[in-house]
């Protein structure tokens, strides 16, 4: 039974995950053939037309993206900067990312270890799940967050199954999901901004 329903959950992660890539690859060749991603202005223009929905609904996706990986978590990061600049973009995928991070703590708290097992890859939770029979588990949680590479929504289920309190995770997501972001959005903004010239160019 544990298998048939370990076998369900990685259908629906890795069908999320496939359809979300089909459907990012699909917007991009709309974007550039609407020439929607020519300039930042041209795309700011095409946002204009969704008003106050436009930074909701890219939070609301930025959050699930947590949960379940709907695209590459950089993409959601490039999308950010592209759509609404450094700032807002920065801003936008902070509350998004740390509500998703939440959510998924919430569920693994609720559900336990098997669902934290059935939702993630393999390999990634037996590399650290071991964190979880160490004294350390809230320090090596809080550098991990603080660093841009490490396997953060993964470690969001991960601690809902520790014995980190609430109140304890949400200071530091909320604390430290800012550095990782800002390291992803300012890195990529620099990329994206030298491509633009180049395309534009």
């Amino acid at each position: 039974m544990e298998n048939v329903q370990r076998m369900k959950w990685n259908v629906l992660v890795n069908g999320s995950a496939f359809i979300g890539l089909v459907l990012t690859v699909l917007a991009v060749i709309y974007g550039i053939q609407a020439h929607i991603f020519t300039s930042q202005a041209a795309l700011e223009t095409f946002l204009k037309q969704f008003g106050w929905f436009a930074p909701l609904i890219f939070m609301v996706f930025q959050a699930i993206q947590v949960v379940l990986p709907i695209s590459p978590g950089g993409l959601g990061c490039i999308g950010g900067i592209l759509a609404f600049g450094s700032i807002q973009g920065f801003i936008y995928n902070y509350i998004g990312i740390c509500i998703g991070s939440i959510a998924a703590f919430l569920l693994a708290r609720r559900y336990g270890i098997a669902f934290v097992q059935n939702v993630s890859k393999k390999e990634t939770f037996n590399r650290y799940a071991g964190w979880l029979q160490k004294p350390g588990f809230e320090k090596a949680f809080a550098i991990a967050i603080f660093m841009p590479v490490a396997p953060d929504d993964f470690l969001c289920y991960l601690a809902g199954v520790s014995k980190i309190t609430f109140k304890k995770f949400v200071t530091i997501i909320l604390l430290g999901k800012p550095l990782a972001i800002a390291a992803y959005s300012l890195g990529l903004n620099l990329i994206i901004q030298h491509l633009l010239v180049l395309f534009n160019g």
